[in-house]
């Protein structure tokens, strides 16, 4: 089963931005380490990044009957992008929200999102094994 791992704005500069709360491994690293933890739960996994919105829907809306699962990273996307929760929900593919850094404990308004609604859970302040437990909630919720 092919799982997508969809990383929103910014996430291109792991590893520059902000070290101290977004860690310093770098994208690729963490797609390299994504691809690894899918195969030994049984998943292919496909990435994806992009900077704008309309690019990261027009990728979901492709994954309908390719992909069994979403592991969605939205960055600031989250917290702001109603057409992001409806393309999802659109998708009728099981996603889990993550957030690298803790968002419940920074600025008021990362602590609200607006596409966790659309997913089966979220996932944040773990840091990149996050997206390592997005895919074991995905897994599980499979079976």
């Amino acid at each position: 089963m092919r799982l997508l791992v969809v990383n929103g704005p910014n996430l291109n500069l792991l590893g520059t931005r902000r070290p101290d709360v977004y860690g310093d491994a770098t994208l690729g690293e963490l797609e390299m380490r994504c691809r690894d933890w899918g195969r030994a739960l049984g998943f292919e996994v496909s990435t994806f990044q992009s900077n704008h919105e309309g690019a990261i829907i027009d990728r979901l809306h492709a994954a309908i009957g390719d992909a069994g699962g979403i592991v969605i990273n939205p960055g600031a996307l989250g917290h702001t992008s109603y057409v992001l929760h409806d393309a999802i929900e659109a998708t009728a593919i099981p996603a889990v929200e993550i957030h690298i850094s803790d968002v419940t404990s920074r600025e008021a308004w990362r602590a609200e999102s607006v596409i966790r609604p659309a997913c089966i859970g979220a996932i944040w302040g773990k840091g990149i094994e996050g997206y390592r437990e997005a895919m074991e909630m995905l897994a599980e919720h499979l079976r």
